[in-house]
């Protein structure tokens, strides 16, 4: 589908915008390194304001980084106007054409071009067979549920064979289970066009669901590129810990290279490079601990509620609280609010900042 796959690889990128309210500068992105290799799905991730989405609109052009350099393939594009790179924006809002119909505003893009009428026809006949939307060409936009907006949207930008696709948010205006099935729907046009695509979203779900890679980021700092089971299990520090998925985080002392010591007990633990007799904090996550009935992590249950494939328990460690989710909870022993019992790992779940 695509020309050529292209990457996109920043170089010290970093946006400075005044804050209106101070009348002080600040660091929207700073400093930020990044390589986006060609023909992969990456997704910038993070909460509101932590620079993801001016990161995608500089590389679209739509922003002009004040340090630094963008590359496009191996072209530097920092001087480029929007409509000379090589990229194409799929926007939150669709930004469609309301006065024409679905063939139309396909084809809005190659007609700016001059193409000859033949090939437009393929061309937008080809991407709305890829898009799930063929037959429907003389459908008006405004006939249109939100999936099949954001379809024409994407088929848009696919026709023009850009060497990058850019998505903002595109599936913010979409209710949740049209979320996940159009989520879907774009990872399989990305990979059946063969395209490099640059997705932004502050949904931790819809980015491990679609994604190469993940690039975390708060407050304009890239703090962990990396494939979404790394960002899980080998978090760099607690935000990202925290920000992916669901964590508990339990203070313990590091015991030796692969033990540490909690409230008084000691378990195995993937330790990274810290030293012995240093403190740290230990990174569980719910589904990784079950309750039995013999152990040395103490536990007392504060919280018990059936949910279908799991059994959902609160139980305090010392004076830290601990959520956990014992899957399949049919042949398990199910305690209840007040019960003793004793937390159990499963391999390589522990895992210190």
């Amino acid at each position: 589908m695509a020309k050529e796959k292209k990457g996109v690889r920043l170089e010290h990128i970093s946006k400075i915008y005044k804050d209106p309210k101070t009348g002080k500068d600040f660091y929207a992105v700073k400093d930020a390194n990044l390589e986006i290799e060609p023909g992969s799905f990456v997704t910038l991730l993070g909460p509101s304001g932590c620079g993801k989405t001016t990161t995608l609109r500089m590389i679209a052009g739509f922003e002009s980084p004040d340090e630094g350099e963008i590359y496009l393939g191996n072209e530097p594009i920092n001087a480029l106007t929007p409509n000379k790179r090589d990229t194409a924006m799929v926007f939150q809002s669709y930004a469609l054409l309301p006065h024409y119909n679905i063939f139309d505003n396909v084809a809005y893009g190659l007609k700016l071009r001059k193409m000859d009428k033949n090939v437009i026809k393929k061309k937008v006949t080809d991407i709305l067979d890829l898009v799930g939307l063929q037959g429907m060409e003389n459908r008006m936009t405004n006939q249109l549920s939100g999936g099949q907006q954001q379809r024409v949207a994407l088929a848009r930008a696919l026709v023009i064979e850009p060497g990058v696709l850019l998505f903002d948010e595109p599936l913010s205006n979409l209710d949740a289970k049209l979320r996940v099935s159009m989520r879907t729907e774009i990872r399989r046009i990305q990979q059946e066009a063969g395209i490099t695509a640059v997705y932004v979203t502050h949904d931790q779900s819809e980015a491990m669901a679609i994604s190469d890679k993940v690039i975390i980021m708060n407050k304009g700092i890239v703090e962990q590129i990396s494939t979404p089971q790394e960002a899980y299990y080998y978090p760099n520090n607690q935000f990202v810990a925290d920000f992916i998925g669901e964590a508990n985080f339990l203070k313990a002392t590091v015991e030796g290279q692969d033990m540490v010591n909690i409230n008084g007990s000691k378990v195995k633990c993937a330790t990274g490079s810290l030293s012995a007799g240093n403190e740290c904090n230990v990174v569980l996550r719910p589904e990784g601990a079950a309750l039995t009935d013999n152990g040395t992590v103490k536990a007392k249950v504060v919280y018990s509620c059936f949910m279908g494939p799991y059994q959902d328990y609160h139980v305090m460690v010392g004076d830290t609280l601990v959520k956990i989710q014992d899957y399949n909870p049919k042949n398990s022993k199910i305690y209840k609010v007040g019960d003793e019992a004793f937390l159990s790992f499963a391999e390589n779940t522990l895992y210190a900042l």
